[in-house]
């Protein structure tokens, strides 16, 4: 199954669903002292490497972070080859002055926003998908 590609189906089915937790990014030199368990995702960047996890496990390995980000999960299985999602979303949650932080994985598209915004968000992602619907 390789997800699907049409704008209008994907906002349609968009589902945004916020995880529990609250989660940060850091940057490491090495994931020696990092249990792979514990991480959510990670990016190997000329600088050093991106690590994001739950912030008690930051905690607990006395990683430094300034970011606390709750974590909404698009549960459309959109394509990695998908035009306008992004933008379409993160334009949205613009209008509304939330940042993102976007992953795009093999089944789905993961943002992240400042805990502090994690309902706001959710209301914009729910108003996106009700506005696509009714422009059907």
């Amino acid at each position: 199954m390789e997800g699907e590609t049409n704008l209008n189906t994907i906002l349609e089915n968009l589902n945004p669903l916020l995880n529990d937790g609250k989660y940060v990014f850091t940057k490491v030199d090495s994931l020696d002292l990092i249990p792979f368990s514990k991480i959510l995702f990670l990016f190997k960047e000329q600088e050093g490497i991106t690590v994001v996890l739950e912030k008690h496990f930051a905690e607990e390995l006395n990683l430094n972070f300034s970011y606390v980000a709750s974590w909404i999960t698009l549960e459309v299985h959109s394509s990695l080859a998908a035009v306008g999602l992004t933008a379409a979303f993160s334009q949205a949650l613009g209008k509304a002055n939330i940042s993102c932080n976007v992953v795009a994985a093999y089944f789905h598209d993961h943002i992240f926003v400042d805990e502090n915004d994690a309902q706001k968000a959710m209301d914009v992602l729910l108003k996106l998908k009700e506005e696509n619907k009714n422009y059907l």
